[in-house]
């Protein structure tokens, strides 16, 4: 699989069956080639239409399963959701 078909990709929790988002950047392990993990934008500031200043990051290895549109996690969101710099 190549890092360009991960992108766009619609990320659902399997804990609580949310959507998290799609998945709009990867971190990877420049010396290895590996995945490290998946980057989705976080939810909305105001009134969940504006803004945005956190994100999922989300370790490759609670990825559960990639299928053809979606990626499934395991996470607890609170732990994965950080500030953007």
């Amino acid at each position: 699989m190549r890092i360009c078909d991960l992108k766009d990709k619609e990320v659902i929790n399997v804990n609580d069956c949310k959507i998290l988002g799609i998945v709009n950047d990867i971190d990877f392990d420049i010396c290895s080639g590996c995945v490290e993990a998946i980057i989705v934008p976080g939810p909305c500031k105001i009134c969940g239409l504006i803004g945005r200043d956190t994100e999922y990051v989300i370790p490759y290895k609670c990825v559960r399963n990639i299928g053809p549109d979606v990626i499934l996690v395991d996470v607890c969101v609170e732990k994965v959701l950080v500030k953007c710099l």
